[in-house]
C-alpha cells in the first residue's frame, strides 16, 4: 500500500456523514419582528465537527457562533436540541420566496 492511499482513507474518516443545514424564520408584523436562524455542521481543518449558528434580523448580517466537537454525534445532538428550542419559540421554514429588486 502506498502512502497516497493511506492519506485518502484518513481524509475520508474525518468527513461529515451527511449534510446538516437549516434556515428558519420567525415573523410578526404587529411586533415589528423579522428574525432568522441558520445552522450547519461541517468539518474543521483538523477533522473535528463544527456547528455554526447564525441569527439576526432578516436582511441583516446578524451574529455568528461556532461550536467545535471531537465527534460528529455531539454536534448533531446540539443541532437537534437547538432546533427543538427554536420550533417551540415559533421559528418555521420560510414558505415564500423573497425577490430583491435591482
Amino acid at each position: 500500500m502506498s502512502l497516497d492511499v493511506a492519506v485518502l482513507f484518513a481524509d475520508h474518516a474525518s468527513m461529515i456523514a451527511q449534510p446538516y443545514h437549516l434556515y428558519i424564520e420567525r415573523s410578526d408584523p404587529a411586533k415589528n419582528m423579522a428574525r432568522y436562524y441558520a445552522m450547519e455542521i461541517g468539518p474543521t481543518m483538523f477533522g473535528e465537527a463544527c456547528l455554526t449558528r447564525r441569527w439576526g434580523r432578516i436582511g441583516k448580517r446578524g451574529q455568528e457562533k461556532q461550536h467545535v466537537f471531537e465527534r460528529e454525534e455531539e454536534a448533531v445532538r446540539l443541532f437537534l436540541d437547538l432546533l427543538k428550542q427554536k420550533r417551540a419559540r415559533g421559528y418555521r421554514p420560510r414558505t415564500t420566496l423573497r425577490y430583491l429588486r435591482g
